[in-house]
This record gives C-alpha cells, structure tokens and sequence, in this order.
C-alpha cells in the first residue's frame, strides 16, 4: 500500500507519521484491497483537521473529522473510515449467492 501522509500548516514529526500508520492499519486491516492512502493534516484557527483518501479497487472512500487536539481528530477520522471501509467491504461481498440456494 502507498502511504502519502502531508501537513498544511503543521509539521508532522515521526510521532505523529506512526500514530497514523498505526490507526489505518487497523482500518486496512478489515480490508485488503486498498491501493493506496493519503493523509492531509492541518490546522485552520484553533481547530485541527485530519482528512484522508481510501484508493479501493473501484471506488475512493473520503473521511474527514476536526478536533481542538490533533489526535483526537485522528481518532474519530479512522473511526469514521473504519466504518465506511465495513460497510463498503459489505456491499461488494457476494449476498445474492446465498439467497439462489434458498430458493432452490
């Protein structure tokens, strides 16, 4: 997977680079299909905003959250992509195959 992790008005010290490597191999995790992530840190007034693209075989999966404390916003963006990597990973797994030996 390419990883591509940038900060808009902020530096993003190895610390901060291994929180989120960290957060999204849990997300990845669910997953295996991901091509490639980018990651965009920032900060607009005193809020801190953490943004990230999913590349998937088909689709893009966008999350964004904004917190007053950076890792609190890196928290609820890979909270919010998990969720949406669950519920995309649901849509393309095959459901119509267990429904044609019912009626058969």
């Amino acid at each position: 997977m390419n990883l591509n992790i940038t900060g808009h008005h902020v530096e993003v010290t190895p610390a901060i680079r291994e929180y989120v490597i960290g957060k999204l191999e849990r997300v990845i995790r669910h997953f295996d299909n991901v091509t490639s992530a980018h990651v965009i840190l920032s900060v607009e007034k005193l809020q801190q905003k953490a943004e990230v693209t999913l590349h998937v075989k088909g689709k893009d999966i966008f999350a964004d959250a904004t917190d007053a404390d950076l890792y609190a916003s890196i928290d609820a963006l890979a909270d919010k992509l998990n969720r949406q990597v669950v519920k995309y990973k649901e849509k393309t797994s095959d459901h119509s195959h267990d429904k044609r030996q019912n009626i058969e």
